[in-house]
């Protein structure tokens, strides 16, 4: 099997992810996803005639964000009209899964040179949401749609998950509050030290002016006194009527775990941040990398998919990276780095907590909660993130996974080369 190097890798900052407030806000997808490819192009050199593929990942594919814009982002960013595209939807899984399936394509020998990556605009998706509610289409949720599924496997809201499952793993809401703390702690530093700056390409409008050039979205003032004021955010959420026979997010949680009493813990403060971003991976064989003077920044050692409980939604992490592992023949203790996105604080905590692992060691720079979560990006910034971290630290091998809607978590392990 043919290996498959990651050559460059990067993103823009991460802009608040509301209309009116983001300095984002205001730009098309597409202009995003463009900025990121024409950097990898540029810092790197690349004829893009030999782009032989840009996957692309977009959860919500609707108006702007739809219509391929993997191709779409190409075009806009410059590259050869031969360079294809696609655009892929795991829901926040996707940006692993780009990678993965672009590393994929390599290692099989199929292709010799893609980038792989993913765009979100929060605040077009929430607009849109919004529109679609004053429309009278239904709420925008997972809770109220295909009703046969629901039978079979309940869906509910995100944040009510991870609150039904801190209270079913008996985690409790000062625990949740201190994974918030730290990732807003470990932003802030990173920040300051300039962890970032090696991935990060400033954003610019139309007429050449800069939009968003660095974080938009951590509270670096964040205490732990200040998190434990926060109200939860989802309690009043989980009693919501969906129909008119009264389904709510808890009683569809309540069908598969009749007994379990849904505490509420999660907020603003130890939930992830609504953001605008997008990020991009660059990956090449060994021979176009050797042909063409590409030095290798790291491989790709092993990817995996892993499938979970639907209802409970975000614990498919653990499984993930167990099953990577053991793809890989590697135990946690080899190991150096790991990133698993802070969709919820219940994640991050079971993730360290069910794999014993060093806490010294996950999320170093910060997560989901101090950054923010531009749900199709997402997981193209945290390999990026933990290339740069590795390079940074000399280290060698990092392992990035994180949950997705439907019950689901890709991984990924890559070793620095």
């Amino acid at each position: 099997m043919a290996e498959a190097y990651i050559i460059d890798a990067c993103r823009t900052p991460r802009g608040i992810g509301k209309t009116g407030k983001g300095s984002l806000a205001h730009l098309h997808p597409q202009h995003l996803a463009a900025t990121v490819l024409k950097a990898l192009a540029e810092r790197n050199d690349i004829d893009t005639a030999d782009v032989e593929d840009v996957i692309w990942s977009t959860s919500t594919q609707k108006g702007k964000q739809g219509g391929d814009l993997g191709r779409m982002a190409a075009l806009d960013a410059g590259y050869d009209i031969r360079t294809s595209g696609t655009t892929l939807d795991r829901f926040c899984g996707g940006g692993i899964t780009s990678v993965n399936f672009a590393a994929a394509q390599i290692m099989s020998g199929m292709e010799d040179l893609v980038v792989a990556g993913g765009t979100e605009m929060m605040s077009y998706a929430a607009d849109r949401g919004r529109e679609e509610m004053a429309a009278g289409l239904g709420p925008a949720m997972m809770g109220s749609g295909n009703e046969h599924l629901q039978k079979i496997h309940p869906q509910s809201h995100q944040g009510v998950c991870g609150d039904a499952i801190a209270s079913m793993e008996g985690i409790d809401r000062e625990a949740l509050d201190a994974v918030g703390l730290v990732s807003q702690q470990r932003a802030a530093r990173a920040v300051e030290e300039g962890r970032f700056d090696k991935s990060l390409i400033p954003v610019r409008n139309e007429d050449g002016s800069v939009a968003l050039d660095k974080e938009e979205f951590p509270r670096p003032q964040t205490t732990a006194e200040g998190l434990a004021q926060l109200e939860p955010s989802f309690a009043k959420l989980a009693d919501v009527p969906l129909n008119e026979d009264g389904l709510t997010f808890r009683k569809l949680i309540n069908q598969k775990y009749p007994d379990l009493e849904i505490k509420h813990f999660h907020h603003a403060g130890n939930s992830s941040g609504v953001v605008d971003g997008a990020a991009a991976v660059l990956l090449a064989s060994k021979d176009y990398a050797d042909a063409h003077g590409l030095k290798p920044r790291a491989r790709i050692v092993r990817t995996a998919n892993m499938g979970d409980d639907p209802t409970l939604m975000l614990n498919a992490p653990v499984p993930a990276a167990k099953k990577v592992l053991e793809k890989a023949g590697m135990s946690k203790d080899d190991i150096d780095l790991w990133e698993i996105n802070e969709a919820f604080a219940v994640v991050a905590e079971k993730f360290q907590r069910d794999l014993d692992l060093d806490r010294d060691t996950v999320n170093v720079n910060g997560g989901a909660i101090a950054l923010g979560h531009p749900i199709g990006a997402t997981g193209s910034v945290l390999i990026g993130t933990m290339l740069d971290e590795l390079e940074r630290q000399d280290k060698q091998f990092g392992l990035v996974t994180m949950c997705a809607a439907g019950g689901m978590a890709p991984a990924v392990i890559i070793e620095r080369v």
